[in-house]
């Protein structure tokens, strides 16, 4: 039976860290492809063992192997994880068990049949003969192979959790690092670089990792973000007792980048700007692309739209020169995320449509799964729902099987948002409730409160505002926190969607509209017209409404919103104004004779659905609907289910 040499033998002690050297690169390896390619659980496991392995000899690659696990963890949803291995926790107690085999006879994995998992991967291999050793670590460190491992500062760039504005996983690249927005929001990029990097790697986030969610973020009774409450004090020494871990990390740019995630983590956003802020100007002056990466993701985190469009433009052009299909993939993943943050779907979608592309050329499902999200996303603005369900389930396909938080939430959002949409708040409502509530469904912490708005509005029109109420506090916080510059407009519209006063509904919706001024972006403002319209007509302020309305149809064609323009000719015509004036592309066919209430249940009725699950789509009684669908017959001289549904479908086209 082989046994390694005890490590405090003149001749065994380097025999054995060599051993535990090549181990640690090839598990870094391993958990970097399974970090962009794999179940992200697996890849954090790999990537801590990794750490342990190298931190005595190559305290490099140590610190690039935690920084993945930490987007690992991330890409999870994972916030007391990712808190953990930012500190080193997680790393010191691998660390502990191998200090003890490390002073004495170990057998290795294949000889221990008795072995727990942990002690396994653990064990000290005997050393190999010297050829054996050096094939070992030329595998662990060719340049042709999927990944290649980091082995100090010229040889990979380590992948921090992505900020709070982007999507997925981020993956290991040939050229040049990076993460991307949506663990985002993100993981990072690494593999072998453009140019020698101690430490950097991708960036983060989508639409923008919110420092709320499960684990990581204030419940209904939670502190207030905006004054820096809760969480734990991120001032507070590391498991290493001095701080969060010796040496750890090196780098100044890594460092301040770590130190901006755990105080947005630790919910002490206060904390958090500065260093993110250096992050921004060290990755600008130094220009290195996967420092770009992280750049984007810091400035998502913090609200700065411009500076990670133009971040992540950069790292674009490096990645294209370099001929890196996997660099250009999370480069890609950064822009689009930015731009659905900023509104501008048309662009969004361009950027992930070629982000699919590249994600899949490089072998990249993870991050292929959250290009996907966000195609679904900007598709359920156009009123598409079969190109919703196609891109969602691409994403949801991958995001289960792998783990990806962020991803999934992302997905399920988009599917939400189409169905209010088309005119079905009840089951908008009825799929965002979990992801926005508290509890172990809740959606990933960087995600789910870009969803809340759209939940507020969907339990409002579906009679059940009394659901929504619990969520605009923590709307309330995050949009104090400033990363996100829609969000003061979208609360002043949930606040007036739920207000019970007249006058107060009518002062917060002008707050909004003046919000949306300031933030920019013709969707969200469209909607707060849209909604505001409908509620003046109903109050029988007619002139009124029609200029908001008008208004909002507008906003909605010029970013393509289809469904949503729908919508809103419906309102014009109950608002008394003739189609022709609401909009000349529409046919005045027979359809444009219902009342919006008549054409909702025209249409779910063709496609289908019972008097019942009209009602309870709707938020109405069977009775109603009964009503409803009897006028509809009589108005456009159908006499059976069929009938109608042929004539919807006519009209459709």
């Amino acid at each position: 039976m082989r046994t390694a040499p005890r490590a405090r033998s003149p001749h065994g002690r380097d025999a054995v860290r060599s051993a535990a050297e090549t181990r640690g690169h090839a598990e870094l390896a391993r958990g970097r492809r399974q970090l962009y390619d794999g179940p992200v659980g697996d890849a954090r496991e790999s990537l801590l063992l990794a750490a342990s392995l190298l931190a005595a000899d190559a305290p490099d690659g140590a610190e690039t192997a935690r920084l993945f696990a930490a987007d690992a963890a991330w890409a999870a949803g994972d916030v007391p994880a990712c808190l953990a291995t930012l500190d080193g926790a997680d790393t010191a107690a691998r660390a502990s068990d191998y200090a003890a085999l490390d002073d004495a006879p170990v057998r290795t994995g294949a000889d221990r049949d008795d072995a727990s998992p942990l002690t396994r991967a653990t064990a000290v291999p005997a050393p190999p003969p010297p050829d054996a050793t050096a094939r070992a670590a030329a595998t662990a460190t060719d340049p042709g192979r999927d990944v290649a491992p980091a082995t100090g500062p010229g040889h990979a760039e380590p992948g921090p959790p992505a900020g709070a504005a982007g999507p997925g996983n981020r993956e290991p690249r040939l050229s040049g690092g990076g993460g991307g927005p949506e663990s985002r929001l993100s993981g990072g990029g690494a593999g072998r670089e453009l140019r020698p990097s101690s430490d950097e790697g991708g960036g983060s986030d989508v639409r923008e990792p919110g420092p709320y969610g499960r684990g990581g973020g204030p419940d209904r009774r939670g502190p207030d973000w905006s004054r820096g409450e809760g969480g734990p004090d991120v001032r507070e020494p590391g498991p290493y007792g001095g701080g969060p871990g010796p040496g750890w990390p090196r780098d100044p740019f890594v460092r301040d980048y770590r130190d901006g995630m755990r105080a947005l983590l630790a919910r002490r956003p206060g904390e958090a700007v500065g260093p993110l802020r250096r992050v921004l100007e060290q990755a600008w002056a130094d220009g290195r692309p996967e420092r770009l990466l992280r750049a984007a993701a810091a400035a998502l985190l913090l609200g700065d739209l411009h500076a990670a469009r133009s971040a992540g433009a950069r790292a674009l052009a490096a990645a294209r020169n370099a001929e890196c299909t996997a660099s250009e993939a999370r480069a890609l993943e950064y822009l689009a995320y930015g731009e659905l943050r900023a509104g501008r779907h048309a662009q969004a979608r361009h950027h992930a449509e070629e982000g699919v592309r590249a994600a899949l050329a490089a072998g990249r499902r993870n991050t292929a799964a959250s290009h996907h999200a966000m195609l679904a996303l900007a598709a359920s603005i156009e009123g598409d729902t079969a190109a919703v369900a196609g891109y969602a389930g691409a994403a949801l396909r991958t995001a289960r099987r792998h783990g990806l938080a962020q991803a999934a939430t992302l997905a399920e959002w988009a599917i939400a948002r189409a169905d209010l949409a088309r005119g079905r708040p009840l089951d908008a409502a009825d799929r965002l409730g979990p992801l926005v509530g508290p509890g172990p469904r809740r959606g990933h912490f960087a995600v789910w409160m870009l969803a809340v708005p759209c939940f507020v509005e969907a339990a409002v029109l579906a009679g059940q505002p009394d659901d929504a109420r619990g969520v605009v506090a923590d709307l309330a916080q995050w949009a104090a926190f400033g990363a996100d510059p829609h969000a003061p407009a979208q609360l002043a519209r949930c606040g007036a969607l739920l207000a019970v006063d007249d006058a107060e509904a009518d002062d917060l919706y002008l707050r909004a509209l003046a919000l949306h001024d300031a933030s920019g972006g013709d969707f969200e403002r469209a909607r707060t017209e849209l909604l505001y319209g409908r509620w003046l007509r109903r109050r029988r302020r007619l002139r009124e409404a029609r200029a908001r309305l008008g208004a909002a149809l507008v906003g909605f064609e010029r970013c393509g919103a289809g469904a949503w323009a729908a919508q809103t000719r419906g309102e014009l015509r109950a608002n008394g104004a003739a189609s022709g004036a609401a909009s000349g592309s529409e046919p005045a066919g027979g359809l444009s004779r219902l009342t919006p209430q008549q054409l909702r249940i025209a249409r779910h009725v063709a496609e289908g659905a019972t008097n019942r699950e009209v009602a309870q789509r709707l938020a109405v009684s069977t009775r109603t609907v009964d009503y409803h669908l009897r006028n509809v017959f009589a108005v456009l001289g159908v006499r059976s289910r069929v009938e109608l549904a042929r004539m919807v479908d006519q009209e459709s086209r």
